[in-house]
């Protein structure tokens, strides 16, 4: 399972604070090193925001690079927008694009995103009440998230393809085109999803690189933009309130042809929260979650260039035209026939972790000794082992990438047990050397020969 986190091992000190931030457990600091457990990494990016040395980076494409073979066709994520502080009004930016080669897919961008909230719109309303609610595919972390930790739920993932990935196919059906398309990524969730998509294989995008990296090098260029120039109006442009916590939701709804009660939620821990009552069955009567791992929705991917708070007040200057005209609903009803286009053709899998052994007995064997360990450890999840939690320290054990002396507990157990032992040896003398005390007679037994 690929992830987009780089590890820059001369910069880590060994804090173990990224283990901390991680949802399902997937790093481990052992001897000053990071190691991130591919398999269980849903590239939420906490342990990025957790690391303060630097440690730990995105693994983007090389953007000279691809800037260097041409014009580049790309698609952005709606956030883009609302990252230029220099540019407080988002028409401006098209052009800044164009001015450094830069071809954005806003026309098909602007049809994924709605065939997508129409599409979902329509399954809601064919579900019956026990179906519902239905889950957003929308943010990968998610349902990379599900697929670990509440595979009971893959179930209720609507099975409709990332809109991002529905634009890229839009657009090489509509141009014939064969050329490499560019993701401009807020997060490196997204970044994933290129690499190791969930759903219809391989992604129709190729290159992805981060947001921040994209705008840093515009903002350098000092593109000049002019102040007449129409560029590009997001007036009334849909696809951009998916940028923010609510967006899809409100773009579901006004597309619904009934009334929907949507739960939308943003941040891991309020993400995490909704899933675990979701999956208790609380959320009776709900129609539709929409969940986002990142604070305020994707304006708080780590890969953003702007501040979350100065995006999300300069996208709130921006009207929306919810208005669906006869005319769109019959494009719209189109584009949903060809199925092949916007629906994932199988259910999304659940993500198993790793068996303590290939062989059953063995297995069998090994989870016992798990038991045994945790049940000698602690139970406080400190940390200074490596390992986020002391279930996590009994499984390597166990697994054999570790001792049970790696709990600093157990350490001090063994080396007070082994100080009380010292002592008492310190204390005895040889047999010959003891003294007889008075009035106490020393029997020896002889033995006839």
């Amino acid at each position: 399972m690929a992830h987009s986190i780089r590890i820059s091992y001369s910069a880590c000190h060994g804090c173990v604070n990224c283990i901390k931030s991680c949802p399902t457990e997937a790093i481990r600091v052992i001897a000053g090193s990071i190691t991130i457990i591919r398999d269980l990494c849903v590239d939420c990016g906490e342990c990025l925001r957790a690391c303060d040395r630097k440690a730990l980076g995105l693994d983007d494409d090389d953007w000279d690079l691809i800037r260097a073979h041409g014009e580049v066709d790309a698609i952005t994520d709606p956030t883009f927008f609302a990252q230029f502080s220099s540019y407080w009004h988002p028409e401006r930016a098209r052009e800044a694009l164009l001015g450094n080669g830069i071809n954005m897919l806003f026309d098909d961008v602007e049809d994924a995103f709605d065939l997508s909230a129409y599409a979902t719109a329509r399954m809601i309303e064919g579900m019956s009440k026990d179906q519902l609610p239905l889950i957003s595919i929308y943010c990968p972390a998610v349902v990379r998230l599900i697929q670990l930790e509440f595979p009971e739920l893959l179930s209720r993932l609507i099975l409709i393809e990332n809109p991002l990935e529905i634009a890229a196919e839009m657009w090489r059906k509509r141009t014939k085109s064969f050329a490499p398309l560019t993701l401009i990524s807020p997060c490196p969730a997204k970044i994933t999803m290129v690499r190791d998509p969930v759903g219809n294989q391989p992604s129709s995008i190729q290159h992805v690189v981060s947001m921040k990296k994209v705008v840093h090098t515009l903002m350098a260029s000092g593109v000049k933009v002019s102040s007449d120039s129409p560029g590009l109006d997001l007036e009334g442009r849909r696809f951009a309130e998916w940028a923010r916590r609510g967006g899809e939701s409100k773009h579901i709804l006004k597309f619904s042809k009934r009334d929907l009660r949507i739960i939308a939620v943003s941040g891991l821990r309020n993400t995490m929260d909704l899933l675990e009552q979701l999956e208790l069955g609380r959320l009776r009567g709900v129609d539709f979650v929409e969940c986002r791992t990142c604070d305020i929705g994707c304006f708080g991917g780590i890969a953003v260039a702007e501040s979350r708070f100065l995006s999300h007040m300069k996208h709130r200057n921006i009207e929306t035209d919810w208005a669906l005209m006869p005319e769109r609903a019959e494009q719209l009803d189109a584009m949903l026939a060809n199925e092949k286009l916007w629906k994932m053709n199988e259910p999304i899998p659940s993500k198993q972790r790793l068996p303590l052994s290939s062989d059953l007995s063995e297995a069998m064997s090994r989870l016992k000794q798990m038991k045994a360990v945790f049940a000698e450890l602690p139970h406080i999840d400190c940390g200074a082992c490596g390992r986020p939690s002391c279930k996590a320290m009994a499984e390597d054990v166990a697994r054999e990438q570790g001792e049970i002396t790696d709990c600093i507990f157990k350490l001090r157990e063994d080396i007070s047990s082994l100080a009380s032992q010292i002592i008492s040896l310190a204390d005895l003398q040889p047999n010959a050397l003891k003294r007889i005390q008075p009035g106490k007679n020393i029997k020896v037994n002889a033995q006839r020969g």
